[in-house]
């Protein structure tokens, strides 16, 4: 099994006097997609936002290649090679795909944009991902479907050299062929290495795509597990509270890690 690439250990978050993350520990590995499941309320977004640098943790370590780091902004997760495909997507519908892709960080060649480079680069991320469904990527984003949206949004963070993608509900209110699609791209993107953390409430895509499962309980981690040695009852039950993983003891509303490696 490979080293991860992120590695999270004890991080806490409170908002005044609400506890949101409890001491939760995570681990990344590249080439690999590891679900993170939980309730409402469980603190998935919390924890996303830390590793994204939108809301630094209070305490705990972040390890990116095993070196400490601390991700205050955006920016800097940016840096590292972090990059979030948020569910509303941030798309603009009235520009084209290569315009979205470069967004904000367009080439630029003797003071305009050099849009015959912007355009292979975006061609070639998307036959990297071995994205057919997209006709041209002088498409409007408005013309696309929504599975085509989200494989744009999916391209963009790879287009940015991303080596850890967190991509949040990717198939909420898609249909069975667009859901397919993505989950596709979701696999191809980590057998090219690349660490991708899959947030979703729907288990049978995430027992589909997934090689691990992290299970959020009221701000803690209580199981990180191999999805090949787990079962869907399994799931429910740690998501639910009303079934304990073997080193984890639950007292009252909170969870009290004992020993073991998350």
């Amino acid at each position: 099994m490979s080293e991860p690439i992120i590695e999270l250990r004890h991080v806490t978050k409170s908002f005044g006097p609400v506890s949101v993350l409890k001491g939760v520990d995570l681990k990344v590995r590249p080439g690999t997609v590891t679900a993170l499941v939980g309730d409402n309320g469980a603190g998935k977004s919390t924890l996303i936002k830390g590793l994204a640098g939108v809301q630094p943790y209070d305490t705990g370590q972040i390890l990116v290649d095993g070196h400490e780091e601390h991700l205050r902004t955006p920016r800097e997760a940016g840096a590292l090679g972090i990059e979030v495909v948020y569910q509303d997507l941030a798309l603009c519908d009235n520009l084209d795909i290569v315009q979205n892709m470069f967004l904000g960080r367009e080439e630029v060649i003797g003071g305009t944009f050099d849009e015959g480079r912007m355009e292979k680069e975006a061609s070639d991320t998307l036959r990297s991902l071995s994205v057919r469904t997209v006709k041209s990527v002088r498409q409007k984003v408005s013309s696309l479907s929504g599975g085509q949206r989200q494989t744009v949004a999916i391209a963009r963070a790879v287009l940015k050299k991303a080596r850890v993608v967190i991509l949040d509900e990717p198939t909420a209110a898609l249909g069975v062929a667009q859901t397919e699609q993505v989950l596709n791209l979701v696999r191809r993107l980590a057998d090219q290495g690349v660490a991708v953390v899959l947030i979703s409430h729907n288990l049978a895509d995430v027992f589909a795509v997934a090689d691990d499962i992290a299970v959020l309980y009221l701000g803690q981690m209580v199981a990180q597990v191999p999805t090949a040695g787990s079962n869907r009852d399994e799931i429910v039950g740690y998501i639910t509270g009303t079934k304990v993983p073997p080193g984890v003891q639950l007292v009252g509303t909170s969870t009290i890690p004992v020993g073991g490696d998350a």
